[in-house]
C-alpha cells in the first residue's frame, strides 16, 4: 500500500467522523451534560465501535449484508429504534431542572459512558457499509496484516479524538451556562435530532 493511498485512507476515514450523526451528537451533549472527563470516555467508546464495524468491512460484511439482506434490516431497525428511544427519553426529561454543580449526582462511571458511545456508534449499521466503500477504493488486495492494523488504528484515533474536542467545546463554561438558562428548548432539540436520525437509520 502506497503513502498516497495510506493519506487517503485517512483523509476519508476522518471526514466519515467528523459528519454529523448520533455519535457526535451524543458527545456534544454528554459534554454539555456531564464534562470533559465522561465525554472523553464516550468519546473511546465511540472510536472502539468504528474500529468494530471498520473490520467487519475489512472481513466482508458487505457482501454478507448483500447475500442476506434481512440481516441488514434487522441491524438498522434495531439500531434505529435505540436512538429513538434515546431521542425520546430526552425530550421527555427536557423540563427536568438541572441541578448546580454543589448539588446534582455525579455524572456515569468511566465505564458506563464507555458503553454508551460503543452501543451509540454500534446503533448505526451505515458505516459498516460506508467503510467497505473507504476500504475497496484506497486498500490494494493482498495488503499486509500489520498495515490493516494500522489502518484500524486511524480509525480508532480520527473517531475518538474528533469526538473528545466535540465533548471539550461543550464542556466549557460558558457553554454549560447557557445550557442552564435554555434546558428545555436544548434537550428537546437534542432528543429531536436523536429521533430523527434513528428514524434515519431505520428507515434509509
Amino acid at each position: 500500500m502506497t503513502i498516497t493511498a495510506f493519506l487517503a485512507f485517512a483523509a476519508l476515514s476522518l471526514f466519515a467522523a467528523v459528519s454529523p450523526g448520533p455519535a457526535v451528537l451524543m458527545a456534544a451533549r454528554t459534554g454539555l451534560t456531564e464534562g470533559f472527563r465522561t465525554g472523553a470516555m464516550l468519546a473511546v467508546g465511540i472510536g472502539a465501535g468504528a474500529v468494530f464495524w471498520a473490520s467487519a468491512a475489512m472481513f466482508g460484511l458487505n457482501i454478507l449484508f448483500a447475500a442476506a439482506p434481512a440481516l441488514l434490516w434487522a441491524l438498522k431497525l434495531g439500531g434505529g429504534a435505540y436512538l429513538i428511544w434515546m431521542g425520546v427519553k430526552l425530550w421527555r426529561d427536557a423540563k427536568t431542572p438541572f441541578n448546580t454543580e454543589d448539588t446534582r449526582a455525579l455524572p456515569r462511571s468511566p465505564m458506563s459512558a464507555f458503553r454508551l458511545g460503543l452501543f451509540t456508534q454500534l446503533s448505526n449499521p451505515k458505516p459498516a457499509v460506508m467503510f467497505s466503500a473507504i476500504f475497496l477504493g484506497t486498500v490494494p488486495p493482498a495488503t499486509p496484516i500489520w498495515v490493516y492494523g494500522a489502518l484500524l488504528a486511524v480509525v480508532m484515533l480520527n473517531e475518538t479524538v474528533w469526538n473528545i474536542l466535540v465533548a471539550r467545546i461543550f464542556s466549557t463554561s460558558a457553554t454549560r451556562a447557557r445550557y442552564i438558562s435554555l434546558k428545555t428548548i436544548i434537550d428537546r432539540s437534542f432528543g429531536g435530532l436523536l429521533a430523527v436520525l434513528g428514524l434515519r437509520v431505520a428507515l434509509t
